[in-house]
């Protein structure tokens, strides 16, 4: 049977979600991320609505370069604990169509509605069923791609953003790759593109008309995987979780990056939110994953297993960071870096793993911070407060 995936993207998600309780942003250049006053800094951008993004700003990047591309944008601190009430939200409607649901990240996820058919009708029907519900019930905008396979539906969604939608017909896939760049192919990096440029090979069809052996003798393994993907081969199934398994944020820098120190101040602005998001749902963590994808596309994993659960930054970022100094070699070019908590434990659990001391009723570190930076947020909103190291510095 051939199979009907939807991928469904929330539309510059945090930035929406800004403009939509904010109207007086509507139509304005928002960029969600650190404070940019003051000059230069280590905060990065979250994400930012299309209006900036005329002005090139994107996300992953320095909140000072964006400063200085687009000094008039409205620029908010995310406030997470909204971003994941309404994210839970956009994948309780999704549930709706299918228990065949991955989520992905916070703001898409890949659906299976094979067996839905007849019942919901076509992939594009049920596409369109699920953005006007998403509208009806949030006022926000998703793009969704529909195709035979994930990696064809990945690709849809993002053709024809903000609020698009783009179907892949069953025995059309060559036909819709072949125009497209190579670099829409998973693993074609900078020194890959260049390698297949040098022969000639700029677009996807190129590709696809070139033998398989011819591919594998020029890259090895990563050829015959790029082939495989130039004919619209990918055979992972939606992968539905069991229940919260883990939470955690990553990002995708928008130009591969070997500059550290924004890879820091990355990794501590997921922590931060990954950090956040456990309070708001009460759990804490023993093991600390960290993602680290490189220019090549080649994705690596370090975990790390903790003495007892925690849920603040400052028990988390510093074996983040480790993990990832394990990972970076001077010149490395980063294209992603993500990290994740997991052995999750409730907060309450008499077995949380949380070590009380009998005499002192002193705090564990950075507990009562955390509170109160909750606090703060709830009461004041995202812009209330921030990290110091995400403020940038005067120069």
């Amino acid at each position: 049977m051939v199979r009907t995936i939807l991928h469904v993207d929330m539309d510059a998600f945090y930035a929406a979600v800004e403009q939509r309780d904010h109207p007086e942003f509507q139509g304005r250049p928002l960029i969600v991320g650190s404070d940019p006053q003051g000059g230069m800094g280590r905060g990065i951008v979250s994400t930012c609505s299309y209006e900036a993004r005329r002005y090139g700003v994107h996300s992953a990047q320095p909140i000072s370069q964006a400063w200085r591309l687009c000094p008039h944008g409205v620029y908010v601190l995310p406030d997470m604990s909204k971003y994941a009430r309404v994210s839970d939200i956009v994948m309780r409607i999704l549930a709706d169509y299918t228990d065949m649901l991955e989520q992905v990240s916070i703001d898409e996820a890949f659906l299976d509605v094979t067996g839905c058919r007849r019942l919901s009708g076509t992939g594009q029907e049920i596409a369109k069923k699920i953005k006007s519900h998403i509208f009806g019930e949030l006022r926000l905008t998703a793009s969704v791609g529909v195709a035979p396979n994930k990696f064809l539906a990945k690709i849809a969604s993002e053709l024809k953003k903000p609020d698009g939608l783009a179907v892949v017909e069953p025995g059309g896939e060559k036909e819709f790759l072949a125009p497209l760049p190579i670099r829409c192919l998973w693993g074609v990096g900078p020194k890959t593109g260049e390698v297949l440029k040098k022969i000639g090979l700029r677009k996807i069809g190129q590709i696809a008309a070139v033998p398989l052996c011819d591919l594998e003798r020029l890259l090895g393994d990563t050829g015959a995987r790029l082939w495989r993907l130039s004919q619209g081969i990918d055979d992972r199934p939606v992968e539905p979780a069991e229940g919260r398994k883990s939470i955690g944020h990553e990002i995708t820098f928008e130009k591969d990056t070997a500059d550290f120190d924004v890879i820091h101040a990355a990794l501590l602005d997921l922590t931060e939110k990954t950090a956040r998001r456990m309070r708001l749902e009460k759990v804490r963590t023993r093991t600390v994953t960290v993602k680290f994808r490189k220019e090549d596309f080649s994705t690596f994993t370090r975990q790390a297993t903790l003495r007892e659960a925690v849920d603040t930054v400052e028990e988390i970022f510093p074996v983040a960071l480790k993990l990832v100094k394990g990972l970076f070699r001077k010149g490395t070019r980063v294209r992603l870096i993500g990290v994740y908590a997991s052995s999750l434990q409730a907060d309450s659990a008499p077995d949380s793993g949380v070590q009380l001391d009998l005499f002192s009723q002193t705090p564990r570190k950075g507990q009562k911070l955390a509170e109160a930076v909750d606090d703060i947020y709830r009461r004041f909103g995202g812009r209330a407060i921030t990290r110091a190291t995400l403020i940038p510095k005067k120069t």
